[in-house]
Formats: structure tokens, C-alpha cells, sequence
């Protein structure tokens, strides 16, 4: 299993950044997908959810209406869409895997700083 996170940046606030993740290695189809962050200091915070077929999401009631989580099964990638960026919103982020059995895998992580 190989996922591997890109798209952070250094961003204003109120603007906007789309997160890729790219996974290898197994029957993506299968899997639902999360994305998580993790800010200096704080606990690893679950931000949205997806599905193996797309057709339910969750999100963290701090990014419901401004975060979108998507999902391409045949490119074998996971997106998470976030406008209306705030400063609150600095932290790895970070995409895993979640097996019909229930391992999870994670991605390497992506820095996304939110700052003027």
C-alpha cells in the first residue's frame, strides 16, 4: 500500500487549496478513504471521509460547507477541496486507507499553512 499526499502550500486566508492523494499497491475501489490533520502540539484530527464507492462523506463539524472530500477510482485518488481557509486550518494533513477489514494505512503527509 503507497499513498502519497501532495497540494499543501503556503496560503491567505480565505483562500482556497485542493489536497491530492495518490494510491498504489491495492484494490482502491475497495477502500474508503480519510483525510486527517494534524496541527503542532494536538492530537491526529479526523476532517472528512469518503466511501468506497463515493457515495456517503463525512465531514468534522469545523469544516462542514468550506472542505469537500472526492474521489476518482479510476485514477486511484482521493481529493479534498478546501476553501474559505482559515488559520486554524495549518496542519498536516494527511490522506489513509481503510481496508473492508479495517487496517488503515496512511500517506507521508502535506503541510498546509494558513497565514497573511
Amino acid at each position: 500500500v503507497q499513498l502519497v499526499d501532495s497540494g499543501g502550500g503556503l496560503v491567505q486566508p480565505g483562500g482556497s487549496l485542493r489536497l491530492s492523494c495518490a494510491a498504489s499497491g491495492f484494490s482502491f475501489s475497495n477502500y474508503a478513504m480519510r483525510w486527517y490533520r494534524q496541527a503542532p502540539g494536538k492530537e491526529r484530527e479526523l476532517v472528512a471521509a469518503i466511501t468506497s464507492a463515493g457515495g456517503i462523506t463525512i465531514y468534522a463539524d469545523s469544516v462542514k460547507g468550506r472542505f469537500t472530500i472526492s474521489r476518482d477510482n479510476a485514477k486511484n485518488s482521493v481529493y479534498l477541496q478546501m476553501n474559505s481557509l482559515k488559520p486554524e486550518d495549518t496542519a498536516v494533513y494527511y490522506c489513509s486507507s481503510v481496508s473492508p477489514l479495517n487496517y488503515e494505512y496512511w500517506g507521508q503527509g502535506t503541510q498546509v499553512t494558513v497565514s497573511s
